[in-house]
């Protein structure tokens, strides 16, 4: 991936229940199909008992792989609600399987999409999301005299410290945004009289909390 995108924070779990029927969601990151489907199996095997292990994965920054399966349920009323959710909140590289253990009362379609939705969203939920941000290291040196003007313009910019190394000077270690590169650079060299050396370093994916909302906006 080369951009930012939004993933599930952390592995997780939630159950609700709908007339005496358990529905019980289990999420995973993936980043293959060899891994969805081991999580999925793994779900199996935790749950002989239950009726049905429905679920749905999207792998890749443009869902290159994208499956759904009802696993017993009728068509179109489980895999592809599940599915839907992951596609709603734009989430990727995100395997979602849904346990039903049938309490004796049928749903009906509607109720069952609905089901199955509510199921996998409330999980999503819980466990919280994240923004995938591609950002790069910065490492930026500065004499003891300037080293509270700098940390004055990171607290400013609202720019957190990686780490910071004490020595003959003090080096702050930094992550910016792509977009934000060549402009907090600027700023830097601008606000210590060009008294500061700024070295690049590697490009990576750091993660950033951000709120959940069911219309995925």
């Amino acid at each position: 991936m080369s951009s930012d995108y939004l993933t599930i924070k952390a592995s997780g779990q939630h159950e609700i229940e709908i007339k005496k029927s358990q529905f019980i969601c289990s999420l995973e990151r993936v980043t293959s199909k060899e891994a969805a489907d081991a999580f999925i199996q793994t779900v199996r095997d935790d749950n002989p008992k239950a009726n049905h292990n429905c679920f749905a994965y999207m792998i890749g920054q443009k869902d290159e792989i994208q499956r759904e399966s009802d696993d017993g349920e009728p068509s179109g009323t489980a895999g592809v609600p599940i599915l839907e959710v992951l596609k709603m909140m734009h989430l990727h590289d995100v395997c979602a399987v849904v346990t039903r253990y049938f309490g004796g009362t049928k749903l009906g379609a509607g109720g069952l999409i609905r089901a199955y939705s509510n199921a996998t969203s409330r999980a999503i939920e819980q466990v919280g999301l994240v923004k995938k941000v591609m950002q790069r290291d910065l490492t930026v040196t500065v004499s003891y005299a300037n080293f509270d003007k700098l940390s004055y313009f990171l607290t400013q910019q609202d720019l957190p410290t990686a780490s910071t190394e004490y020595g003959t000077d003090v080096t702050v270690h930094i992550a910016i945004n792509l977009d934000q590169l060549e402009t907090v650079q600027a700023a830097i060299t601008n606000r210590l009289a060009g008294q500061v050396l700024i070295e690049l370093g590697d490009m990576r994916y750091n993660e950033v909390a951000v709120p959940v909302y069911r219309d995925g906006h």
